[in-house]
């Protein structure tokens, strides 16, 4: 029969995610609208931004913050842009932002001496294949995988290239070795729920040395230069954007720093993105035509969530109509209104993706589950055999 009860909020897409638990539009009351952003009153929001987050994630005092605009591709094409060329780079790829990356550091930025180590979605590639001599570039946590980085153990602490990581879907969630990662970038409209096209570049002292020693031969657009008459500019990470942000997003991500701060940090919401992975893998213990994309629990994700399904039915029939029965399976919780956007990524195997990260109520999953195990029977049933 139809589950009864829904989830409260069905919104478990892997981006923009949802809102914290009780948002609503009286948060950006006090929005600073119709005010530059240069203004005293403007800068100081986008300011109070870059302090919060430094606190909250607990940098080092000698990392920079800035805010750019982009989202989080912009911010890991800015490093890249900028830093690469300096020595050899090795890329770690498994999923398809970074197997994007790879194909971004061969064929625009033409370095030649690239390694790349992939592994099919679900798994992870051998990374202490990582050489210290040359720049490391890789992601965090595979958003369209579910497959996320153990540790950053095999990060040298000596190294002498540059460790990259887009960590978009990991900042807030997952527990960082920040003293093994040079860059780092990340969007609001992930873990923190906020709205899109605003990024964050977090830069080490190592990555600011590379800035101040090495200027690529590459032009470089307006959008990504880091540096002004071969100095950094340092007006990035002190408020100054380079172009003009929305100052209704940054009250957006303030009202959910907040937030954050009111849970007990960045570990109060990470906690609750693991618990929220400890709920869907019990589920999944339970169900018989469901499972996991990624192989080793060490690695399964808990804000994107991927998911395969290995019914013998499911799996006799082709690729195309896999992606159409996912499809199909899909309409009906958006027809429902149990569940929005939780189909796999367009690259990805058929499956589903749910979001759940630490903006996401652990009971709403709970309610979820009856009606995937329902969706997925009807979808069975209306199909030829």
């Amino acid at each position: 029969m139809k589950p009864g009860k829904k989830p409260e909020n069905p919104s478990f897409s892997s981006g923009p995610c949802a809102k914290r638990p009780g948002w609503n539009l009286a948060a950006l009351e006090n929005a600073c609208l119709g005010r530059s952003h240069r203004s005293t009153e403007g800068k100081a929001r986008l300011t109070e931004v870059i302090e919060r987050s430094k606190n909250l994630l607990g940098l080092p005092a000698d990392y920079l913050v800035g805010i750019i605009g982009g989202s989080d591709t912009a911010a890991v094409e800015m490093a890249l842009w900028n830093l690469l060329g300096a020595r050899g780079v090795d890329v770690f790829a498994w999923e398809s932002f970074s197997r994007g990356w790879a194909d971004e550091i061969i064929n625009q930025l033409g370095i030649e001496d690239t390694r790349v180590f992939e592994a099919e979605y679900g798994s992870l590639p051998d990374l202490t294949q990582a050489d210290p001599s040359r720049d490391v570039v890789f992601t965090w946590n595979g958003t369209t995988s579910g497959v996320r980085v153990p540790d950053g153990s095999w990060i040298a602490e000596n190294r002498e290239g540059l460790s990259i990581c887009d960590a978009t879907s990991a900042v807030y969630a997952m527990e960082l070795p920040w003293d093994r990662l040079d860059v780092t970038t990340y969007s609001w409209q992930k873990v923190l729920g906020g709205e899109a096209q605003h990024g964050i570049i977090i830069l080490s002292p190592r990555a600011i040395e590379r800035l101040d020693s090495y200027q690529p031969e590459r032009p470089l657009p307006k959008l990504f230069r880091l540096k002004k008459n071969g100095k950094l500019i340092s007006g990035i990470f002190e408020g100054s954007t380079i172009n003009t942000p929305s100052l209704l997003c940054v009250e957006d991500a303030l009202d959910g720093l907040r937030w954050v701060d009111s849970i007990g940090g960045a570990g109060g919401l990470a906690a609750r993105s693991e618990k929220n992975l400890e709920a869907v893998s019990a589920w999944v213990d339970r169900s018989e035509w469901i499972d996991f994309l990624a192989t080793d629990p060490a690695t399964r994700s808990c804000t994107s969530i991927c998911l395969k399904i290995v019914d013998p039915w499911f799996a006799a029939q082709g690729v195309e109509e896999q992606s159409a029965i996912e499809k199909r399976l899909v309409a009906m919780l958006a027809e429902e209104g149990a569940a929005w956007d939780i189909g796999s990524y367009a690259a990805a195997p058929p499956g589903l993706r749910i979001w759940g990260g630490g903006t996401v109520e652990t009971s709403d999953l709970e309610a979820l589950f009856p009606w995937l195990d329902w969706a997925f029977k009807e979808t069975r049933n209306d199909s030829p055999a």
